[in-house]
């Protein structure tokens, strides 16, 4: 099952760093407009040996799990309060829509300037791009629960929290991750953009330092390879959870 899994992607990644190799070959691209995938690749090995990657890595990395875990915390019990007071979601819904609808871009430079450029905005801005896709997966979760199973749950005088507990999360935990798969790859998205806003240190920075003083695209590449990869990484880490704890297949 693991290779059925495997064998396809990787067949597509070596598709795809062949027709990257043929563009740079075919076109005759000068290394500073697109350098070559093993050029890139030996870039990145040396710029984490010789830990030029390292200290950006981890700040990125910080923000990520702090927004992330504050924004889908303040999701869950959202999407909650959506999911069961009518009241709540005529209030809320439009302020989570227009929120939604400002793009994060916009919004980054203002909260920098509020929160600082420090770790504090990274985390809002990080918080706030994760929010929505967790709130509304928990709402629609929620929602779906069997109405039998709640009855029967009543019948048998389960309290609030019980029904919450054993049949409420447990019947949206597939919505919920489903959520969390979208806010975790969108948390990178929320650092990356933050740091980009205004920051000394992060995977952003380092793109800008390779692109600018640096002049070094190999290492821009790299650092872009990087954060596709943390992304991965964080997702498939939200898909071996979903596994262990709904046992999806």
């Amino acid at each position: 099952m693991r290779r059925r899994t495997w064998l396809p992607a990787a067949a597509a990644f070596a598709f795809f760093v062949l027709v990257w190799k043929a563009v740079v070959v075919v076109g005759g691209l000068p290394p500073f407009i697109l350098p070559p995938p093993e050029t890139v690749a030996e870039r990145f090995v040396t710029a984490w040996l010789d830990g030029t990657v390292w200290p950006h890595f981890v700040t990125t990395m910080v923000e990520v799990a702090l927004g992330f875990t504050v924004g889908a915390g303040l999701a869950l019990v959202v999407g909650y309060g959506l999911a069961r007071s009518p009241l709540f979601e005529r209030l809320a819904s439009p302020y989570l829509v227009a929120a939604q609808a400002v793009p994060i871009l916009a919004l980054a430079p203002l909260l920098v300037l509020w929160f600082g450029p420090g770790l504090a905005s990274k985390v809002v801005i990080c918080a706030l791009i994760v929010f929505f896709p967790v709130a509304i997966a928990t709402m629609v979760g929620l929602r779906s629960v069997d109405a039998r199973l709640l009855e029967l749950g009543r019948s048998l005088r389960a309290t609030r929290r019980q029904v919450l507990a054993t049949l409420e999360i447990p019947s949206a935990l597939p919505n919920i991750f489903g959520g969390m798969r979208v806010g975790v790859t969108l948390a990178v998205v929320g650092a990356i953009v933050g740091e980009w806003a205004g920051a000394s240190k992060g995977l952003a920075v380092l793109i800008n330092l390779a692109r600018g003083s640096l002049f070094d695209i190999p290492l821009m590449f790299a650092t872009l390879l990087t954060i596709a990869l943390v992304g991965i990484v964080l997702y498939l880490l939200v898909v071996a959870l979903e596994r262990r704890l709904v046992g999806v297949r």
